[in-house]
């Protein structure tokens, strides 16, 4: 039997209209949401998620802004620009869009986002706060969606469940595995790097996939059953494609994520959640 499509479409539209109510009441009270997007250089696919996410604001009532700096722009130059954005009263959410040229690190720049702001979850802090589950200003976008979307699923609640997330990043993988590991699941982490990869994913009754590899979990990964939540977005040949060989996992996992169509819709509403309660809290 196929694998029932956890459509994240769907859950983006039943979303958006919570976060478009809160943004209109905003606004009645001559308060604009407003997310700036600070965009390094001309990466294809930045611009492609930057379009994705002023499309998001417009159907939601936040305004989208893009400060766009050339690819030679040096590290004092970008914390100069999150400065004053982190100083503007009209800006509530900032993002710093990824990747970044060569010669600038992530992991130098992100102490520099203003936590208050930090829509994203990319300041230290936040991350931190998220581990040490002491309450964290703002959940990533990504992992709140992968949440989100299981939330819809047969797995939910998640307590006992057995989990496994392909990838560690700072970006996706570490704090999808924290929020797992909140909700009381069993969490192992992998990645590219892992002897017998598909030993560890076949035990999972939950697995997340954030490689970026193309077609690395295939059917021999997936247990009979499972929930495959596919986080993985990569061009090939003008087609986007996720980390899943869809159609052989499809035929034997119990639910999966498509893509497009399953996380991406609703990382963009969750970003905007974001961004309007980070105007609710700026307005008391």
């Amino acid at each position: 039997m196929a694998a029932e499509i956890l459509d994240g479409r769907a859950l983006a539209a039943d979303l958006r209209e919570d976060v478009a109510a809160r943004a209109k009441r905003l606004r009645g009270r001559g308060i604009a949401p407003c997310l700036t997007v600070a965009i390094i250089g001309e990466d294809a696919g930045s611009l492609g998620y930057v379009r994705s996410i002023e499309r998001a604001g417009a159907s939601t009532g936040v305004d989208v802004r893009v400060s766009a700096l050339p690819a030679t722009a040096g590290e004092e130059t970008l914390r100069a620009l999150l400065r004053t954005l982190g100083d503007d009263p009209l800006v509530h959410g900032i993002i710093l869009q990824q990747p970044l040229p060569s010669h600038l690190a992530i992991r130098r720049l992100a102490e520099a986002m203003p936590p208050h702001k930090d829509v994203d979850g990319t300041n230290p802090i936040n991350l931190g706060r998220l581990a040490f589950a002491s309450g964290t200003e703002f959940v990533p976008a990504t992992p709140m969606a992968c949440l989100l979307l299981l939330g819809r699923s047969k797995r939910w609640p998640l307590r006992g469940a057995r989990a496994c997330v392909v990838g560690r990043s700072n970006v996706v993988g570490l704090p999808v595995a924290l929020l797992l590991t909140a909700r009381d699941a069993t969490v192992t982490i992998v990645h590219r790097g892992t002897r017998d990869l598909a030993h560890q994913t076949r035990d999972a009754e939950v697995l997340v996939t954030a490689a970026g590899v193309p077609g690395l979990i295939r059917a021999e990964h997936v247990a009979p059953g499972a929930t495959v939540i596919d986080v993985g977005t990569t061009f090939v040949g003008g087609k986007l494609v996720g980390d899943v060989a869809y159609d052989e996992v499809a035929a034997v996992a119990g639910e999966i994520t498509p893509v497009p169509g399953g996380v991406g819709p609703v990382t963009n509403v969750a970003l905007m959640q974001n961004v309007v309660l980070a105007a609710e809290r700026a307005s008391g």
